[in-house]
């Protein structure tokens, strides 16, 4: 009753925020952030997002608010209710176009603010459980991600690439946080993260369990990336978990920040001023705000771009 209850606060603050989504003086603005859960990078970037704005963008107050990630996310900015969200690349492709899962739903109302930086695929278990390749994955109990995650909308995609169907999967949708805590309790045999590495929960399960990442090999990365040309090859480099000393080879994909596409040119030129122009004080955040660049916003965004940060990018 009390999460019901403050779920219900939020969207009733946020509903008065969209009816009067303007700078004007005197008149305080209130606007949410959609993250992800506290076991992942969302969250402390949303975070570091909401105190940069609220300090540098007069008239603004911005809160990060805990959600189940990417496409809870785009949905919300749809409706207007998180009218910010931060999504994976993937995500934002297939909801801008309405085509894959939002096909049924159709084009949803947001662009680009910027984009953020590039995270990968960890398939996570722990040494010992017999698990090498992801073939092995069949028969096994799987967390594949939170329901109206990012993860679990990559999973998806990354798996039946691979010629391995969810239906051969005993799947549990977990975040990450719970996706960690059954492994320790050896409750599923994987887990899988999309998220900049090395997320704080997977740092965790490290330091009390020895774990295990399994590769893509070469040719599995070639044919992800050939049926989903915004996923890219990437090598986790070796060392970021105790006992993980080999690079190891996998998928990654870009996350943005999207937006309301019926924002106003100004607030949305605003925000990407201060994100731009506080960016050091964001790799202090998370190192992976280094990312964060405008050249990365041009060339790697996967939709359009809003027309408040073509403004600024302009002038820069």
């Amino acid at each position: 009753m009390r999460n019901y209850l403050i779920s219900i606060g939020f969207i009733l603050m946020v509903m008065i925020c969209v009816a009067s989504c303007d700078t004007t003086r005197g008149k305080i603005t209130f606007i949410s952030i959609g993250t992800g859960g506290t076991g992942g990078a969302y969250y402390p970037y949303g975070g570091g997002l909401a105190e940069i704005w609220s300090k540098y963008v007069p008239g603004i107050k911005v809160l990060a608010e805990v959600t189940a990630a990417s496409v809870e996310n785009v949905r919300l900015a749809h409706k207007g209710e998180t009218v910010i969200g931060e999504i994976m690349g993937d995500v934002a492709y297939q909801a801008f176009y309405g085509s894959g899962k939002f096909k049924k739903s159709g084009p949803q109302k947001i662009l680009a603010l910027a984009v953020m930086y590039p995270s990968t695929l960890q398939v996570v278990t722990l040494k010992g459980s017999g698990l090498n390749n992801l073939q092995q994955l069949k028969n096994r109990v799987v967390s594949i991600g939170a329901p109206g995650s990012g993860t679990a909308f990559m999973s998806e995609l990354i798996l039946t690439a691979l010629d391995i169907p969810l239906e051969s999967i005993s799947t549990r949708r977990l975040s990450f946080v719970e996706t960690s805590n059954a492994l320790k309790d050896h409750t599923i045999r994987a887990g899988i993260w999309c998220v900049a590495p090395p997320p704080s929960s997977i740092l965790d399960l490290s330091t009390t369990h020895d774990i295990n990442i399994i590769p893509f090999p070469a040719e599995n990365q070639a044919a992800i990336c050939r049926k989903y040309p915004y996923y890219s090859a990437f090598n986790l480099p070796a060392d970021l978990y105790r006992g993980v000393d080999k690079v190891v080879p996998t998928i990654s994909v870009w996350n943005i920040i999207i937006c309301y596409s019926n924002l106003s040119e100004d607030l949305i030129y605003s925000l990407t001023k201060v994100l731009f122009e506080h960016n050091d004080y964001m790799k202090q955040v998370h190192p992976y705000a280094r990312f964060t660049t405008m050249k990365n916003t041009i060339e790697h965004s996967p939709i359009p771009l809003h027309t408040g940060t073509i403004k600024y990018l302009r002038e820069k």
